[in-house]
């Protein structure tokens, strides 16, 4: 399809898009609320909907009264029913796709229902979001001259009972319509491939010669990507293969690690787009050139609720509906979906940045941070603390894992990091010892146990020889796709079997 013409039909869909978007931004809570009682009438006949007379629901309060707050393993044997070919149990119509999700390494693998309502209104919805605020906010792209290099899942779709499950990734590629593919690489042959080493080399050697203007992926496998094509190339800077590349769009994990490598190897003046998606849903997208928030995007059939942190392990969790939320506190999020997820908990925090119109950071995991001794340590704490410690020292990390080192008698507990290393630093102790004060910085409460040593000892500080990381998960056939490395956990799980590896692996 000609330039032109494809520039043409985007600018006339960015301006009724814009339009869209001005509804709720100016109205927020009130398009939250008319999209809640949509999708309860929706779903009134279901049998959910039957279960808890949502055709009866007449405020917000009833809703939450009615219907519980679910996790992922009291959702599940409704949605085993619904992969074994039983319909209109939580969503009217027909679930013919599951996204598969497995969690960070041995976590139970998740069967998240994927609607044709979700994928158009919500994942589909959202790329194109995502292509017209770049266009608003960049007028002289030239994006569609060339291809958007797309790294997704690592696993084809498998059926079952008439039912398909795979990576989000595999579902989208598998249903986008021609025109995209005609507009990105590699091809959906090469996409859908399981072996990730055998993808990699086959991804290079497809995409080398393509005009590629923009890149989209999760940040830790796009680099080793890249880092693969100039290799092959014999080049240090991405402008020598792809001269025209523009934007990358990112997510899945922080981009905070990664971004210092990025720049070494993008032309100037490259910009990044950063996303917030999930198998569940897509949640929100950055707005803003040269921005670290995430505008909230709130008509993407997502109704949105969030417990404040502080009180998400009690047993009275406080709930708030998005028009309570206040600025700076940690939330975990809870949704409501056009896929039939209903009170859902994602597992995901974030913390809002500012209230008119909704902007986020995601700070983290609900089941990734280090609470032993009080000292709520999160992810967002130690990317900051990393990063800033990397500015002072000039090192580049690559991976990372912490966990606790706990009490025993008269022992005082501890945190253990692995660190691998793109670009050491000078002196490993002073790096331990600088990132050991920024995060008593950043965390009071971390603070409070290392203050004189009363709770907390200094932290113990693991250097991982280079590939640690990518040979553990490789070990667990979690290489590439959306597969992360556990950054915090209260556990000694990971972290033991990385101090095996990195001797023996």
């Amino acid at each position: 399809m000609p330039f032109p013409l494809v520039n043409s039909i985007a600018s006339w869909f960015l301006k009724k898009r814009i339009h869209q978007m001005e509804l709720f931004l100016k109205y927020p809570n009130e398009v939250q609320h008319e999209l809640l009682f949509k999708l309860l009438k929706t779903a009134k006949n279901t049998e959910f909907g039957k279960a808890y007379e949502f055709e009866t629901i007449k405020s917000y309060r009833e809703f939450t009264q009615r219907v519980p707050i679910r996790n992922y393993e009291e959702v599940e044997p409704f949605i085993t029913r619904s992969r074994m070919g039983e319909s209109n149990i939580f969503w009217p119509s027909e679930i013919k796709w599951f996204a598969k999700s497995s969690g960070t390494t041995n976590a139970q693998s998740k069967f998240i229902p994927v609607s044709s309502q979700s994928l158009e209104d919500c994942h589909y919805a959202a790329s194109k979001d995502l292509l017209c605020v770049y266009l608003n906010n960049n007028e002289g792209s030239e994006l569609f001259k060339g291809k958007g290099l797309r790294l997704g899942g690592s696993k084809q779709l498998y059926e079952q009972n008439g039912t398909f499950y795979g990576d989000l990734s595999a579902i989208l590629i598998d249903n986008m319509p021609f025109w995209a593919e005609f507009s990105s690489t590699p091809s959906n042959q090469v996409s859908l491939m399981s072996d990730w080493e055998i993808k990699m080399k086959a991804i290079v050697a497809e995409t080398l010669s393509d005009n590629v203007t923009s890149l989209a992926g999760v940040p830790s496998w796009m680099l080793v990507l890249l880092n693969e094509v100039m290799t092959q190339k014999g080049v240090e800077n991405l402008t020598e293969v792809w001269k025209n590349l523009e934007v990358y769009f990112h997510g899945g994990v922080s981009f905070t690690p990664y971004k210092e490598q990025y720049k070494k190897i993008m032309p100037s003046g490259f910009k990044y787009y950063e996303i917030f998606n999930a198998s569940e849903g897509f949640f929100a997208l950055q707005d803003q050139n040269n921005s670290s928030e995430l505008l909230l995007m709130l008509d993407y059939g997502i109704f949105y609720e969030f417990i404040d942190m502080d009180t998400y392990h009690s047993p009275t969790p406080k709930v708030i509906p998005l028009s309570e939320v206040e600025l700076g506190k940690n939330y975990a999020i809870i949704i409501t979906t056009n896929a039939g997820l209903w009170r859902y908990k994602v597992g995901d925090t974030i913390r809002f940045t500012n209230l008119s119109p909704y902007r986020i950071k995601v700070t983290g995991r609900t089941k990734h941070f280090i609470n032993v001794f009080g000292e709520e340590l999160i992810i967002e704490n130690t990317e900051e603390a990393l990063s800033k410690v990397c500015a002072q020292t000039g090192a580049e990390v690559k991976d990372y894992s912490v966990a606790p080192i706990f009490m025993e008698g008269n022992q005082k507990g501890a945190h253990e990091w692995m660190v691998e290393f793109k670009k050491y630093p000078q002196d490993v102790a002073v790096f331990s010892e600088l990132l050991d004060k920024e995060l008593q910085y950043l965390n009071s409460d971390y603070e409070a146990k290392r203050n004189q040593n009363i709770t907390l000892n200094p932290l113990v500080f693991n250097v991982a020889r280079s590939g640690l990381f990518y040979d553990w998960l490789k070990s667990k056939n979690k290489l590439g796709g959306q597969h992360k490395v556990p950054r915090l956990s209260n556990s000694r799980a990971y972290l033991d079997e990385l101090i095996v590896c990195n001797k023996v692996c």
